[in-house]
């Protein structure tokens, strides 16, 4: 006979919790049991969403445990992770409840084997400090034109390259000397420690630069050992660190007189000041050919306002001028003199007309230019002039002008005086 829920768990068969219940109570129970902790493991499964958010998995040979990484958090890191990478996790477990899955939310992360060097690095730190290694009193100021520079590096590595191509691009006039070594690994601290006490036995070099590019701290580990730090406080020349990148930081930093981001950077201070002068060079040699050629155009011109003055005083000169002046005179004499004469040629035509008005001869030749016009005009008017031109005068028996018919009566005796004589006439 088949028993009923209610039958099995009895009168508790109602307290039975639900899924959403259990799982809250395993999460109040893992995560106020278990404390923040660090969890070493090898990275796989890493997932990068587009929110921010990480997601990955820690594993070892024989277990794996979720987790997350949220972005304010990753922002945070400068561990770039990858699978398979061997890393230290820091957070605090926690529970997913959609899916019942319990993860480790991490808050920070180290490379495996970060933690004992940054502990080490810590450490020496503090240490040398206490002794005066980094204090700023002792720093040499970094000369603002070094002629002469030397680079402890590795002579094969990509930093110097980048150096000296920075260098070789922004024009830099010094010289430079790449001073080999080891820049990782065992024994590359005490190889550049012993470069720099060389380059300070030689007295060449106005500045020295350490430097190498960027790497993990394992890499950077040998700019962190004592003999090497203690190697930079110690040298008496100035000493420029470039080591890594912006965010790296080494012991050898604190101790140098200087610290640069970059090696590039380093190339780009040494160059800086350089450009600013080789400008202000070129400003001035500017302003100084302009200055100087209105200045000789000024001088020029003087030269040559004084070279006529001089010109003028010269006896050939003075007689030349002298010379002119004599011809410009005689010139304007004689200009003068024609002038005078003309005038009183021309007064004396003028009197001569006024003269030939008055005289008596002309006023006899003019009346008797007048007399002969008006006996010429009486002749044209007189009746022996008329009879010429072909009329006839009629005269009666007393010789009276017959002017009209009416005095005029049949048989009447009449002469007609022609030009050339009379005839006498009886009207009919």
């Amino acid at each position: 006979m088949e028993r009923s829920i209610p039958d099995l768990f009895g009168e508790e068969a109602g307290c039975v919790p639900t899924v959403a219940e259990f799982t809250r109570r395993v999460k109040e129970l893992l995560e106020g049991g278990l404390r923040p902790g660090w969890v070493r493991g090898e990275v796989s499964n890493l997932r990068a969403q587009a929110s921010g958010h990480v997601y990955f998995s820690l594993k070892d040979a024989t277990a794996q445990l979720a987790c997350v990484l949220f972005r304010a958090d990753a922002v945070r890191q400068s561990v770039v992770l990858r699978d398979g990478q061997q890393v230290l996790a820091y957070g605090e477990v926690s529970l997913y409840e959609a899916r019942g899955q319990y993860q480790l939310v991490v808050r920070a992360l180290l490379e495996q084997g970060v933690g004992r060097l940054q502990q080490e690095f810590e450490k020496l730190k503090q240490r040398l400090a206490g002794e005066g290694l980094f204090d700023p009193v002792t720093k040499a100021a970094i000369p603002a034109l070094p002629r002469t520079v030397g680079f402890v590096t590795s002579p094969t590595g990509a930093a110097v390259q980048d150096f000296i191509r920075i260098l070789q691009r922004r024009g830099w006039r010094g010289r430079l000397v790449v001073l080999p070594a080891r820049v990782q690994g065992e024994g590359a601290a005490e190889e550049m420690a012993a470069m720099l006490r060389l380059a300070e036995d030689l007295r060449l070099f106005d500045l020295l630069v350490v430097g190498r590019g960027g790497g993990s701290l394992e890499d950077l580990w040998a700019f962190n050992e004592e003999s090497l730090v203690r190697a930079v406080a110690a040298c008496t020349v100035p000493i420029l660190s470039a080591v890594g990148h912006e965010i790296d930081f080494t012991l050898c930093d604190f101790a140098a007189d200087m610290r640069a981001e970059t090696p590039s950077a380093a190339a780009e201070l040494i160059s800086s000041s350089y450009l600013a002068c080789a400008e202000r060079v070129a400003n001035a040699g500017g302003a100084l050919e302009t200055r100087s050629a209105a200045t000789l155009e000024r001088a020029a011109t003087g030269v040559a306002h004084l070279r006529s003055r001089l010109r003028l005083l010269t006896p050939t000169a003075v007689i030349e001028q002298s010379q002119l002046r004599l011809d410009d005179l005689t010139n304007r004499f004689d200009a003068a003199l024609r002038a005078a004469v003309l005038e009183k040629r021309h007064r004396l035509a003028e009197g001569r007309t006024r003269l030939a008005t008055l005289s008596p001869d002309t006023r006899v030749q003019q009346e008797s230019h007048r007399l002969l016009s008006l006996w010429k005009r009486l002749q044209a008017a007189s009746p022996a002039s008329v009879l010429k031109r072909g009329f006839v005068i009629v005269r009666d028996a007393q010789g009276r002008p017959v002017a009209r018919k009416a005095g005029v009566a049949s048989g009447q005796s009449l002469v007609n005086e022609f030009h050339d004589g009379s005839v006498r006439v009886r009207v009919e």
